[in-house]
């Protein structure tokens, strides 16, 4: 029985208090403040998605904020589509029914406007969809983009750029204010990283299939491979389409969308996203939480039990935002603490138009103001508006692989690309732009390696590579015209083009084409030639051509595969001329005074040193030729006769000095002059002031270098070595040149042929060295300079060298010449002569003495011929060898016997 009563007990005070809440409830709903809110959406299946959504999030916020004070009641506006339809809805929520906000639009077109009207009545406008940049320079207070900026996604997308090391890209984007946006930030953070943009592709948002086709196929004229697509998905997805009929989703394409085609993949045909494979996309970061997983299944019911044959009721970021939207202006309206909903009406004239007819609302100022400062975590993640803009959260980049997407990393703003995403870690590492950090990517035609990012274009085949056509010095590009008017292209710069053309890791098909007049002349200079590459009739140019910073300006080259600069040319010269140079060291007056001396000085010793002296008597002929053996031989060797008499030795000391002092000026003298005919001008200055001529080639950079050094007169142009040749061995004298100036690739080819007569001297004025040409920014100018150094490195370059230039090591040391026999020949001649005098004299007096000796003993001298040993006093030559070879046969007889 107790029970009973207690069990009646506890019902009867649940019933009160269920009765108590029911009536506080009412009683609070009663009091609510109601606050109308504008939505201005297309109500097309998008629009209503996102309708949807915002009715879903105040639903779900005030069923867990009962005790909230304001109701968002919200009022459905259909912009239909256009600019106009939504200018037309804010403008009659502004006016008739006095909003208090207004979310929407959708599309970043139909925002100005709009944003134009929320700031003259003072209303809020948020929107959850319209991502233009462009949107935040119109600097509305009352605008508040609670979505991400296109702007937001330009790093991410150039990191990948980055990580893949491409050079060009083009982007491909909507012709209007939303697609327009991104492209100026797009190209500033693309231009930091040296990445070029040589075409921007635009297609109008209504474009017609043929329209569309057109653009790809004049991208497929050109050589950037790797395309940047930034547009709606209605349009994307034909774009797509086409390019995939075109062939254009193959090897060597690389595709990158931007996010308001990858946040909308689950909403196109799977069919078309197979056929996207290998596109590379970037998209928000959005983190899965239950709460997320949630709503997803409640917003995926709540559409098909609305309408069972839904095609796709799935969520996207839109949507999503578009509830955290919702929620932070249903928190804002809270905490604002709005009591005066009404709009102050502004004085008009009764000629005025609806533009003017609307008031301003009082409530405004405060709103905008709690809308700013709301922060929390809604379904996107960490909800914060800094400048009325919604912060970034990482990006996602996803790979399209068959029908669906595969993550392969992350992109942050303090780390770069990342692999994983890690919140928790406090250290912050170095930010990168590796592709290590990516997963596996599967390109464009199902390979997976990734492209080069550009390709020979399609309309041309193969690449059209210049040649000079040079009248001489062939050996470094030589054409050849055969009969029927085509052509063989040679040289040594040829060989070096193709051979690092067959060493680039992949096939580029070129062809070359001269430079040339229907008259197979040279169809200008070489400046002309390059500047062909800035016009785009050729692709590259191959040849001899001087990297020069002029040249530069239009056109990019690859690093030196020659050294080079600017030096001359000279005659080496030869001792012909110089046989009397021996007694050039001192003048013929000199000369004179010392033959004097000799001859005064042996005469005063001789006087001197003959009463006492026995050395210096004799016959009057041998006094004679004392006077003059002493005087001369004072020159080379102390003499065995005794200078007896001080003053002899005194005279004697003072010539000796004399002649030391003779002797090491004329050894001085002579050293200058035989060191003196082996110099050369080797001073331009030299030439400059004997106004010598000077010669070049007219088809160099040189003659452009040399005007501001010489007189144009005195310049003389030259088209071969044969014809540098010709000019040098005439001389500046006889209508020639005294030194040719040229570019030192092609000195030593000359010197190759000719290294025994001339040589190269002087200073040496540097030059980058010869180049290949490509167009500006050309991605080939990275990978052939690689290459160049390569094959620069190797026996080839050369072997190549000796195949077309010639071999150094042949030519003998032109550096110091030796002293031929004709500097000397005088000295030989001297000596020469004296031995065969002496041996005449020798022989003649032999011969007198003999016949003198047969006349004083013909009676009591018997000469026997058949017995030398009778004989001893025939003092003749031919008796003297008789008896040296009687001499030397007997020792060799002795040798024998022993």
């Amino acid at each position: 029985m107790e029970k009973i009563k207690t069990c009646r007990y506890v019902i009867l005070h649940l019933f009160f208090y269920l009765c108590a809440v029911i009536f506080s409830t009412k009683m609070a709903a009663a009091q609510n403040i109601s606050v109308r809110v504008g939505v201005v959406l297309d109500m097309d299946e998008y629009g209503k998605m996102a309708f949807n959504c915002i009715s879903m999030a105040l639903s779900d916020f005030y069923d867990t904020h009962a005790f909230y004070n304001t109701r968002l009641f919200l009022y459905n506006r259909d912009s239909k589509g256009d600019v106009i339809g939504a200018a037309a809805a804010g403008l009659d929520l502004l006016k008739n029914v006095e909003v208090q906000a207004i979310i929407g639009p959708m599309y970043s077109v139909q925002a100005n406007f709009l944003i134009s009207l929320g700031q003259k009545a003072h209303v809020p406008i948020v929107t959850f969809a319209a991502t233009s940049p462009s949107l935040s320079s119109l600097r509305s207070p009352y605008f508040v983009q609670a979505t991400l900026k296109d702007s937001t996604q330009v790093n991410p997308i150039v990191a990948i750029i980055q990580a893949f090391k491409w050079k060009e890209v083009v982007p491909i984007y909507e012709d209007n204010e939303f697609g327009e946006g991104i492209v100026p930030f797009l190209t500033d953070a693309l231009e930091q990283v040296n990445v070029r943009v040589p075409y921007r592709s635009v297609i109008p948002s209504l474009a017609t299939d043929e329209q569309i086709v057109g653009e790809l196929n004049k991208l497929k004229t050109m050589q950037t491979r790797v395309f940047i697509v930034h547009m709606l998905r209605s349009l994307g997805s034909r774009l797509f389409a086409k390019a995939a009929q075109l062939g254009m989703m193959s090897k060597d394409y690389a595709w990158i969308i931007t996010d308001s085609i990858t946040n909308e993949l689950t909403a196109m045909d799977p069919s078309l996203v197979a056929s996207m494979l290998g596109v590379i996309g970037v998209k928000p970061y959005i983190p899965q939480t239950k709460e997320l997983d949630d709503f997803a299944i409640r917003y995926k019911n709540m559409v098909l039990q609305s309408n069972p044959k839904a095609l796709n009721p799935n969520l996207d970021i839109y949507g999503i935002w578009a509830y955290d939207s919702a929620l932070a202006l249903a928190m804002a309206v809270e905490k604002a603490g709005l009591a005066n909903l009404t709009y102050q009406k502004t004085n008009t004239s009764t000629n005025s138009t609806d533009l003017e007819a609307f008031g301003v609302s009082l409530s405004g100022p405060k709103l905008i103001q709690a809308l700013l400062s709301i922060t929390f975590r809604g379904l996107a993640g960490n909800f914060q508006l800094v400048d009325g803009q919604l912060q970034a959260p990482p990006y996602e980049i996803v790979n399209i692989v068959g029908p669906g997407v595969s993550g392969i990393g992350y992109w942050t703003k303090e780390n770069g690309i990342v692999n994983k995403l890690n919140f928790s870690s406090s250290s912050a590492s170095a930010y990168s732009t590796s592709k290590d950090n990516l997963g596996s990517i599967i390109w464009p035609g199902n390979e997976s390696s990734p492209p080069k990012g550009w390709a020979v274009p399609t309309k041309t085949k193969k690449m059209r590579v210049g040649v000079p056509v040079k009248d001489g010095f062939t050996e470094f590009v030589r054409v050849t015209w055969n009969p029927d008017n085509s052509t063989t292209v040679g040289g040594f710069c040829i060989d070096i083009f193709d051979a690092v053309m067959t060493a680039l890791p992949y096939d580029v098909p070129y062809e070359y084409i001269p430079f040339a007049t229907p008259d197979h002349k040279m169809a200008g200079d070489y400046n002309e030639m390059a500047y062909q590459v800035y016009l785009g009739n050729y692709d590259a140019v191959a040849g001899d051509v001087t990297i020069l910073g002029n040249r530069s300006q239009y056109v990019d080259f690859t690093l030196p595969f020659i050294e080079s600069g600017v030096s001359m040319v000279v005659p080496i010269p030869d001792d012909k001329g110089n046989t009397w140079i021996l007694v050039k060291p001192l003048t013929w007056e000199l000369w004179s005074t010392i033959f004097f001396f000799f001859i005064i000085i042996g005469i005063l010793v001789w006087l001197l040193e003959r009463p006492e002296n026995r050395d210096f008597r004799g016959t009057g002929w041998d006094q004679f030729c004392m006077i003059f053996w002493f005087s001369f031989s004072t020159m080379f060797f102390a003499h065995k006769e005794k200078v007896k008499t001080n003053s002899a030795k005194i005279v004697v000391i003072a010539w000796l000095l004399a002649v030391f002092i003779l002797t090491q000026g004329y050894a001085s003298s002579l050293t200058s002059m035989l060191t003196a005919q082996q110099l050369i001008v080797n001073d331009v200055n030299e030439l400059i002031r004997n106004k010598d001529y000077v010669g070049y080639s007219n088809t160099s950079f040189v003659y452009g270098f040399l005007k501001n050094l010489f007189n144009e007169s005195q310049l003389r142009p030259f088209n071969s070595a044969e014809e540098m040749d010709e000019l040098l061995s005439k001389g500046s004298a006889n209508g020639g040149i005294a030194a040719a100036f040229h570019e030192i690739p092609y000195i030593k080819m000359f010197l190759g042929k000719y290294c025994s007569k001339y040589m190269m001297v002087g200073p040496t004025y540097k030059a980058a060295g010869f180049g290949f040409v490509f167009p500006i920014d050309s991605p080939l100018v990275l990978d052939v300079s690689r290459e160049i150094l390569n094959v620069t490195e190797v026996q080839k370059m050369v072997d190549i060298e000796k195949k077309w230039l010639g071999d150094e090591s042949k030519c003998p040391d032109t550096d110091t010449k030796s002293i031929g026999l004709s500097s000397f020949r005088v000295v030989f001649i001297i000596v020469g002569t004296v031995g065969i005098a002496a041996v005449i004299n020798y022989m003649i007096y032999m011969i007198r003495q003999g016949r003198e000796n047969k006349n004083v003993h013909k009676d009591d001298t018997t000469i026997v011929h058949n017995d030398p040993k009778i004989v001893h006093n025939d003092p003749t030559i031919e008796r003297q060898i008789y008896e040296l070879w009687q001499l030397l046969k007997t020792y060799k007889e002795r040798q024998t016997t022993t």
